[in-house]
C-alpha cells in the first residue's frame, strides 16, 4: 500500500489556477519516461482544458448559460484529472521525486501540521515598461501568493499579495534594471510556504 498519495486539493482551486495547474501537468507528463502510459493521453487532457478555458473565457459575460457551461467544462476536466491523478499515485509508487515530476502534488498523511508546498516559478515575462510578470505552478490549499524583489546587492523587499497563481504583476520597477524574484503561499495551517528559489529578470 502507497504511503505517497497525490493529493485530490486540485479540485478545490479557483478557475485561473486549475487551467495553469492542468496545463503544467500537461508539460510535466508530455515524454515523462516515469509515467509511459498515462490514464488520459496528452491530447484528451489538452482538449478538456481548451474546451474548459474557452467556456471560462465565454462566462466573463455573466449570463447563466455561459456560466452553466463553464461549470459542465469544469467538472469534466476535474473528472479526468482525478482519473490521471491515480495513475501517477500507482505508477510512481512510493517514489516522491517522480511523484512531483508528473505536475501533480503529495498529500500528507501526517496528522501534524504540515506547510504549504514551495511554489515554483515557471516563468517571468515583460508585458509593460516597469513591470514583471511572474508565473508560478499553482499550490494546493494556497488562498493567495506573496512575492518579493531585489536590485543587485540590496536586501529583498515585498513586492505584494496576489490571488492568482498564474500572474504575479510587479510593479515600480526601473528599466534596464534586473530584478532577483522569490514568492511565497499563503495559507494552509502554518500560514506561509518557504521562499520558492530566486529567479532574475531584467525590467524592459
Amino acid at each position: 500500500m502507497n504511503t505517497i498519495k497525490v493529493s485530490l486539493a486540485f479540485a478545490q482551486m479557483s478557475d485561473a489556477d486549475l487551467s495553469a495547474f492542468t496545463q503544467n501537468v500537461i508539460d510535466s507528463l508530455t515524454g515523462n519516461a516515469g509515467f509511459p502510459t498515462p490514464a488520459v493521453s496528452e491530447a484528451n487532457l489538452t482538449t478538456a482544458l481548451t474546451a474548459f478555458d474557452d467556456a471560462l473565457a465565454a462566462a466573463a459575460q455573466g449570463r447563466p448559460q455561459e456560466t452553466a457551461a463553464k461549470n459542465t467544462a469544469r467538472a469534466a476536466l476535474v473528472a479526468l484529472l482525478r482519473q490521471e491523478a491515480y495513475y501517477v499515485q500507482s505508477a510512481a509508487s512510493d517514489d516522491l521525486a517522480k511523484l512531483l515530476s508528473s505536475g501533480f502534488n503529495r498529500i500528507s498523511t501526517n496528522r501534524a501540521q504540515s506547510q504549504l508546498v514551495v511554489p515554483v516559478i515557471v516563468g517571468i515575462d515583460n508585458e509593460m515598461s516597469t513591470q514583471l510578470v511572474v508565473h508560478l505552478q499553482p499550490v494546493a490549499n494556497a488562498r493567495a501568493y506573496e512575492a518579493q524583489v531585489k536590485n543587485g546587492t540590496g536586501g529583498f523587499q515585498p513586492a505584494g499579495t496576489f490571488t492568482q497563481a498564474r500572474r504575479l504583476v510587479l510593479t515600480g520597477l526601473t528599466p534596464g534594471q534586473t530584478y532577483t524574484v522569490q514568492a511565497r503561499a499563503v495559507g494552509g495551517s502554518t500560514g506561509y510556504s518557504d521562499w520558492s528559489d530566486p529567479v532574475s529578470h531584467m525590467a524592459m
